[in-house]
């Protein structure tokens, strides 16, 4: 019995290793040693802007603002708007805009983000789109990092990255998150580094107009079902931080835990609508893709395995030592959902409070993913897009 809980224990404890720590590293290793070559030099080429909105009418006026002041105009064609189902004043905005570049595309019946991407990239004029969210500012050179890696024809796709402000009023969750988005960077940048990102951040992404495949209407994550799709025709995707797009941080718990919570449930939603990508003969970034983005999916039932298995092992040394430090992690999460209830900002417990948080939301994802739930529209409340 001791021996099947030591290895219940022992592999559980080095899946979750492996999934936060070993993978970051070992892509970490191999960018540095492998890196790929490529050829980066700015060349001016024609881009399209694609923005899917629901209900944008504040935000709206401010982004295309924003796109309007980017460096190298000449290069930006157009900028189609696809108000998806808008009931607000969103249509509005978008036409009291003077830029003959502006045009907004009515859909009547909302259908979610998917679709309105299969309608509007294929007419697109650019021989680049820019697939961007009502919300986030861009830096003004944002155009010029992202052209500079299209003059290497092997990118199909270049990710911009995306930066939560700070701010004064910051909580322990929100300190949480900025500590787990600089973690999320440092992976991305490593795989970029060595193979290619398994995906891109669904902000601010640009993508090769001709290397584009309709993807499935209920697809939750377009931000990895785009990416990967150009990658199995044989492309590139690089994370370009030169590229950078501006975003507040959620400030509790609950906001993010919705915006996880339906991204997760994507991730798994993939596995249904891409089984194929489980294989290296269909998915050069197989590997990544696995290891980055699937095994977290475990990582709940693995740190359940963790804790039990140590339970039952306690009456002996180091496993008492393990079950205090386990504790004492768990304690530290609860001290920051207590300094989060009452306002306070904690680095300290943040970063255990998110940690989590985001395993207790993978749980749920995963049971919406078991029942089908899968919710294509997005939720402003929740900051989710």
């Amino acid at each position: 019995m001791n021996e099947t809980l030591l290895l219940i224990f022992w592999l559980s404890l080095a899946g979750v290793a492996y999934i936060f720590a070993g993978y970051p590293l070992l892509i970490a290793v191999l960018g540095k040693v492998c890196p790929q070559k490529l050829h980066r030099e700015f060349r001016p080429q024609t881009v399209s802007v694609v923005i899917a909105i629901h209900n944008e009418g504040r935000t709206i006026a401010r982004k295309l603002q924003s796109l309007l002041s980017l460096r190298h105009q000449d290069c930006l064609v157009e900028i189609l708007v696809g108000c998806d189902g808008s009931t607000d004043d969103s249509v509005a905005q978008v036409q009291s805009c003077a830029d003959p570049r502006v045009r907004v595309i009515m859909f009547e019946e909302r259908r979610g983000k998917p679709s309105v991407l299969n309608d509007l990239i294929p007419e697109c004029r650019g021989d680049l789109v820019l697939l961007t969210d009502a919300r986030q500012d861009f830096d003004p050179e944002f155009l010029t990092a992202c052209l500079s890696n299209f003059a290497d024809h092997r990118v199909g796709v270049v990710s911009g990255e995306l930066v939560l402000r700070a701010s004064n009023s910051r909580t322990t969750a929100a300190e949480g998150i900025g500590l787990y988005w600089k973690y999320e960077k440092f992976i991305r940048k490593s795989e970029s580094r060595f193979r290619g990102v398994p995906g891109a951040t669904g902000a601010c992404y640009m993508i090769r107009k001709a290397a584009f495949q309709p993807i499935p209407a209920s697809a939750i994550l377009d931000d990895v079902a785009i990416p990967l799709s150009i990658v199995a025709q044989g492309y590139l995707c690089l994370f370009e931080a030169g590229a950078l797009a501006y975003d507040d941080p959620s400030q509790s718990t609950g906001q993010e835990a919705i915006r996880k919570r339906r991204t997760i449930a994507g991730a798994a939603q993939l596995i249904r609508l891409y089984p194929q990508w489980l294989l290296p003969g269909f998915q050069p970034l197989w590997f990544e893709y696995l290891s980055h983005k699937l095994l977290r999916l475990a990582s709940p039932l693995l740190l359940a395995l963790i804790l039990g298995s140590n339970l039952w092992l306690s009456a002996s040394q180091p496993y008492r030592t393990l079950l205090a430090t386990q504790f004492a992690f768990y304690v530290m999460a609860a001290c920051g959902w207590w300094a989060q209830q009452r306002g306070r900002k904690s680095t300290v417990f943040g970063a255990p409070l998110m940690f989590v948080t985001l395993n207790l939301t993978t749980l749920a994802a995963l049971w919406d993913a078991w029942r089908a739930r899968f919710q294509v529209t997005w939720k402003q409340a929740g900051r989710v897009a």
